[in-house]
């Protein structure tokens, strides 16, 4: 077991950014929760699955709804912190106290926000979790993958809504549920997925957490040297860099609890007179070039900045200038029943999915010139 420090967990936030894919929630708020915690006393711990008990309880905590800012003002606060009080709950609907949480996926606040609630509970992360990467939907969870049941679960709002759900016809119907109930505050606070530890090492994707903190000071190291982290980026995360250039255009829309959005690039450098789209569920999930598919999920669609930090499509503006690395999926997503579920006829598409092509950049490094861009029309 690792207590991280708060260099770690600027490492492991940045990280976690990158690996959500546009999504995964707002990391300078799940950093700015980390470093709360840390002024508080608390202990932030990271734990390996084998440091466990086979027959110890572990639970998954995270927040759902739309990454969409909103202006929309919310009832009456009532829980401070409803992510620990769905915590509390499941806890004792379970009999049993839970030993360690797991992170659902990586993302800049839902993976912090998984820290949080162990910390304050003063029990370790486990270093894993069910996605390898951020994810729209409830359903993109590697325990459904694996035939694992997800409830009972709790979910909670700050405005004061405390539901438990024993059982649901359907994974569907689930989602359903909470992505409704996060509609009544912008987000829901849930608490599911309790299993064993002899479980969970099947099917967690193992280390994704250590990932997030390597990931995360090859850009934080690189920028306090004045150095560019982007081929070492490439380099670490296995992938290619698929696009450079600036965002043409960005539209979207809050929709039934999630961001829905089109981001356009023009490329520059070798990517001049090039156009690349992207089709956002909250992540990035499909990408064209020239109107060819080039990248699909459950492949990693990663857009950063010069500076190599992960930039979400809560702040994606048009003329920003962006980095577009994709990086292959963990390999149990790419099984059937992966597809299914996370593939590209999941989120209506006519056609399936299309492995990324990993090829070398001998230096991707670009300058972005300030000057006004010229129009591609």
């Amino acid at each position: 077991m690792k207590t991280l420090d708060e260099v770690e967990l600027e490492c492991l936030v940045y990280g976690a950014a990158i690996f959500g894919t546009g999504g995964g929630g707002d990391p300078e708020k799940g950093l700015k929760l980390l470093l709360e915690d840390l002024r508080n006393g608390r202990k932030l711990r990271l734990i390996d699955l084998k440091e466990l008990s086979d027959n110890n309880l572990i639970v998954c905590p995270y927040f759902c709804g739309t990454i969409a800012p909103t202006s929309q003002k919310h009832a009456n606060i009532v829980y401070d912190d409803p992510i620990v009080e769905s915590f509390k709950k499941i806890e004792k609907i379970l009999g049993e106290k839970v030993s360690a949480v797991a992170t659902t996926e990586l993302g800049g606040f839902n993976t912090a926000v998984a820290l949080h609630v162990a910390s304050v509970m003063d029990i370790p992360l486990v270093d894993g979790d069910y996605v390898g990467r951020a994810a729209p939907e409830l359903l993109q969870s590697t325990a459904n993958i694996f035939g694992v049941p997800l409830l009972p679960s709790v979910i909670a709002t700050s405005t004061g809504n405390l539901i438990i759900i024993e059982r649901c016809a359907n994974l569907d119907e689930y989602e359903r549920i909470a992505r409704t109930v996060s509609l009544s505050s912008g987000s829901a606070a849930v608490v599911d997925t309790p299993i064993r530890v002899s479980l969970a090492k099947k099917v967690l994707i193992k280390g994704s957490v250590s990932r997030c903190i390597e990931i995360g000071k090859i850009v934080k190291n690189a920028n306090a040297v004045g150095q560019d982290p982007i081929p070492e980026l490439i380099r670490k995360l296995g992938g290619t860099l698929v696009f450079k250039g600036l965002v043409k255009k960005y539209s979207w829309s809050d929709t039934g609890g999630f961001l829905y959005g089109e981001a356009v690039y023009e490329g520059v450098d070798e990517w001049k007179s090039h156009e690349l789209k992207i089709w956002i569920k909250n992540e990035n999930i499909i990408a064209w070039m020239d109107r060819e598919v080039v990248i699909t999920a459950p492949d990693l669609i990663i857009v950063v900045n010069e500076k190599g930090y992960g930039i979400t499509n809560t702040e994606l503006k048009e003329g920003m200038k962006a980095f577009v690395i994709g990086a292959k999926a963990p390999e149990v997503w790419t099984t059937k029943k992966g597809l299914e579920i996370f593939g590209p006829r999941h989120f209506g598409f006519a056609f399936g999915y299309k492995p990324l092509k990993v090829k070398k950049h001998s230096n991707p490094k670009i300058h972005l010139k300030d000057e006004k861009k010229e129009k591609v029309d």
